[in-house]
């Protein structure tokens, strides 16, 4: 794969992703965030089960992106970078390409002066795969029952066995009715340690 940095905020890079297969395509159209991308070395094959509407071209949508995050620096803390949406292509989630495009960001945010990155969550695949990459869970939670992970920029964040399995309690105690795919995760890592970070 090949990383590419589109921009940072202040330069308002847009992205058209096809919102068939990508989560929060619309998120990367509107400006106001840096975006970066992975590009495959070989086209990615997409057969879409849903049609586009009348008048809306395939050709304007981008077709060289695996994976995109958008990002931008904190308002009340200019030196914390917050990761807004990380998108994987549907043919290709679970195979380490969030992972990865996040901590290509993450190692280019410290030559801007970034001291920490932040990102809010609301799975716990995007959880487990943040802590790969050096995040941790910092017992808050934003948004819409998202769970704020974060790492400084130098080095992995400390992270125990309590501290990663407190985030995942979080998603077991939801109201919210979990998928039996999320339920099988949360189960098969109920006794386990947080992953080993690829830093």
């Amino acid at each position: 794969m090949e990383f590419a940095l589109l921009g940072w905020p202040e330069d308002e890079p847009t992205l058209r992703l096809d919102y068939r297969a990508f989560s929060y395509a619309g998120k990367f159209v509107t400006g106001g965030t840096g975006i970066a991308v992975l590009r495959p070395h070989e086209s990615v094959d997409f057969d879409a089960d849903q049609p586009l509407p009348d008048g809306l071209d395939p050709a304007a949508f981008a077709d060289d992106v695996v994976a995109a995050v958008a990002f931008n620096a904190d308002r009340t803390e200019p030196e914390t970078l917050w990761l807004r949406y990380v998108t994987v292509h549907a043919t290709l989630r679970g195979e380490g390409f969030g992972p990865e495009i996040v901590g290509e960001v993450v190692d280019r945010a410290a030559d801007r002066d970034y001291e920490r990155a932040r990102i809010a969550v609301n799975n716990p695949f995007a959880y487990e795969a943040l802590h790969k990459v050096g995040f941790a869970f910092t017992g808050r939670e934003t948004g819409i029952a998202e769970l704020v992970l974060e790492r400084p920029l130098d080095a992995p964040a400390p992270v125990d066995r309590e501290t990663y399995q407190a985030g995942l309690d979080r998603f077991r105690d939801r109201d919210r009715e979990l998928s039996s795919a999320e339920e099988a995760f949360l189960a098969n890592r109920a006794r386990r340690g947080p992953p080993e970070s690829h830093f």
